[in-house]
């Protein structure tokens, strides 16, 4: 299915030469971000691992890019810099992070949770402290935080990207008290049942069948597109305005638990 056009969001603005970093950019949300932003005027960096998938993106959109890991310091200072020497910027896009594994409390695989851990909320951490003093230089910042609706609520087999999740969220809410009074927005996006390419892939290990299974009998699981259209929302809101947290789930979705399936 092709992704619907993206417009202008009745209600948006964009000034002029907006500029927005987004990371985990190589796949999924991230990239769909940067092709929405990009499709409304706004320049942007591009931020992942994976320099090909970059390369590739920046082919099709004419975003900027930078390669980078945010779990090392020495990346995220880098990226820093590179940033700050393209000018202004006004929108951080926080996507990076992902699940590994289902293990219960019990038998939890603590590299696991550790990787989790690294990613999901110190690499957030890493990327705002690193970006903010731009953020807040632009005169109109914003700091989007992708948590989940893992970051609300929990399912067995889940603590471990839960426990990332929920810490990932008190950042943004912390952070959003921190800055009161400053011309810098923080934004919480918690989306629930996302069907991307890579998502579930990378939770089961590579194991299709699993990943698969995720989706099976479920009506219209969300896209990547349709996050990408709520953070592109939240992000052409006046600048008065601020969408402190906003939950997107598929209909079929009621809680982290109970998902209507078809029947086979």
């Amino acid at each position: 299915m092709t992704a619907p056009e993206p417009t202008q969001p009745t209600g948006a603005t964009t000034p002029a030469a907006l500029r927005a970093v987004v990371t985990g950019a190589s796949s999924g949300i991230g990239a769909a971000t940067v092709r929405r932003l990009r499709a409304l005027g706004w320049d942007t960096v591009a931020v992942a691992r994976r320099a090909d998938r970059l390369a590739a993106l920046a082919e099709e959109t004419g975003t900027s890019y930078v390669v980078a890991d945010i779990t090392a310091a020495a990346d995220v200072a880098r990226l820093a810099e590179e940033v700050a020497a393209g000018g202004p910027v006004h929108a951080l896009v926080n996507n990076a992070g992902g699940a590994l594994g289902t293990d219960s409390v019990e038998g939890a695989d603590l590299d696991r949770w550790r990787r989790m851990y690294e990613t999901n909320v110190l690499g957030t951490l890493a990327v705002t402290q690193a970006l903010l003093p731009a953020l807040r230089n632009s005169g109109r910042g914003d700091v989007v935080v992708l948590t989940s609706t893992a970051g609300h609520g929990t399912y067995p087999g889940g603590a471990g990207y839960v426990a990332a999740k929920h810490a990932e969220r008190v950042i943004a809410d912390t952070l959003r008290l921190e800055l009161v009074g400053e011309p810098v927005r923080v934004i919480e996006i918690a989306p629930g049942m996302v069907r991307t390419e890579e998502f579930s892939l990378t939770r089961f290990a590579g194991d299709q069948a699993k990943a698969d299974a995720v989706y099976a009998g479920v009506d219209e699981p969300l896209t990547a597109d349709d996050v990408a259209d709520a953070i592109t929302w939240t992000l052409t809101r006046p600048h008065h305005v601020n969408i402190d947290h906003l939950m997107i789930r598929p209909r079929a979705q009621v809680s982290n638990t109970q998902v209507a399936r078809r029947s086979s």
